[in-house]
Formats: structure tokens, sequence, C-alpha cells
């Protein structure tokens, strides 16, 4: 077990990591910005070097060997390459290509340098163009999800690490001792500073076994001149939505 633990990429752990928080293959690549075949193998190989038959097995195994690592993912760009390790498992991945850290936000501004490259290449003069009109706004309404979130992340950024673990579900909180999760969460607030604005961006079900997450995005920006999106997934736990799993972009 140890040889095949070691022998896991980064990114094979992030898959299991996932599994653990009740994602499937689907809904990890939608999470990850893969296709289904890349997260498959992925699981493939995770299950050949840790010997086990089932993608769930291996993911245990993982857990096992990591013992009480919080598992929270942080995409690492290429600013945070001095990150420590482990971090809010808030745990940094692997950094990743120039073209994958741009994500949507960079693809826009590649889209409008273009358009700005054709104009000034034309041969022929051209009008002033027209006063572009205003994108109109998607306003995702709030539900008692996406409530949940906001009150949780609330007490990550008031750094209220007992009373936000305690606001987690019970798989989380099996999984996660309290120390690592204050000490993970502490390195990654120290990163990026408080949060100054969160915008919802979406609010979904995710079909993920056995039972299904709730999937809560915002678009957060953080006093150290950082934007990230934060992905939660929640988990009803009786009356009340729980999170029990948080990613960084």
């Amino acid at each position: 077990m140890a040889d095949g633990y070691h022998a896991l990429t980064a990114k094979e752990k992030d898959a299991l990591r996932l599994l653990l928080a009740g994602h499937d293959a689907k809904s990890m690549a939608s999470h990850l910005g893969l296709s289904v075949h890349t997260v498959n193998e992925r699981l493939r190989d995770a299950r050949r070097k840790l010997s086990v038959s089932s993608s769930k097995a291996a993911a245990r195994l993982l857990r096992d060997a990591e013992g009480a690592t919080p598992q929270i993912l942080v995409d690492k760009n290429s600013g945070d390459a001095g990150a420590a390790a482990g971090l809010h498992t808030f745990d940094p991945g692997p950094a990743q290509s120039p073209r994958r850290a741009a994500w949507t936000i960079g693809g826009f501004a590649m889209i409008a340098l273009f358009v700005a490259a054709l104009a000034l290449s034309s041969t022929e003069p051209a009008a002033p163009p027209a006063p572009a009109a205003p994108a109109a706004a998607t306003i995702v309404a709030e539900s008692d999800a996406s409530r949940a979130a906001r009150d949780w992340l609330t007490l990550v950024d008031a750094r209220k690490w007992p009373e936000s673990w305690a606001a987690t579900g019970a798989h989380f909180r099996m999984v996660n001792a309290l120390a690592n999760w204050q000490g993970a969460g502490e390195q990654v607030h120290g990163r990026l500073g408080p949060a100054l604005s969160r915008e919802l961006l979406s609010d979904q079900d995710i079909p993920a076994p056995p039972n299904g997450v709730r999937a809560v995005r915002f678009r957060t920006t953080f006093a150290n001149n950082v934007s990230k999106t934060e992905t939660l997934s929640l988990n009803r736990e009786g009356s009340q939505w729980r999170v029990v799993g948080i990613y960084l972009e």
C-alpha cells in the first residue's frame, strides 16, 4: 500500500479526494474542467497503483494513508509556487499549465485582445465602433443551500475555525481533525487575506452517488488582490445544509 500511495500523482489523488466528497466521474469532470474519459483514466491508474478493483476502495485507501488531512482542494496558480503543501487540502494541487491557469476570465480577455488585433490589422479606415451594449448580468437566486454556504464562508473569513468545523457535515468532521483544519485554514487565509466581495455564480444539484451533492459556486475577491472561484459541495443533514468540501480555482 505504501509504495502504491507514493506512486500516485497529485492529479490522481485529487480525483480520489473528490470521489470521497461524493462526486462521480461526470461531476468530477465538470468540477475540474476535464473530459469524463480523462477522469476515468486517472481513477483507473490509481486503482492499478493501489492494487484494488474499485475506485471507492482506492479512495478509502488514500483517506487512510492521509489520515486526518482536510479534504479541501485549492488550485495552485503560478504565484502560489512557494506555498506549503497540505493547504486546506485547502491542499494546493500541482501547478497548472498556462492554458489551464487562465480559466474563464483569461479566455474572455484573450477574445477581447483578438478582436482588437483584427481591427488594427485592417487596411481600410475603420469607423468608430458603436458603444457596446452592457452585458445583461445573470442573477442567480439565493437558496437555502447557497445561504448556508455563504454563512459558512463568513465563519471562515472571520477565522472562526471551531465554529466553521462544527458547521461542516459529519463525514467531513470524521475525516478532518479540527487542529488540522485550523492550521490549514490559517495558511490559506494568510495567502489570500479576508474576502472583500463574494458573488453567487451558480447553485445546482450534482447527481453524485449515493445521494448527490449540491454545488454552490462564488466568485470571490480577497484582500491580497486575488480573485478565486469558490466551489462548495453541500449535503442535506436533517433540515440543514452542511458543507462537505470546498475547491478554489
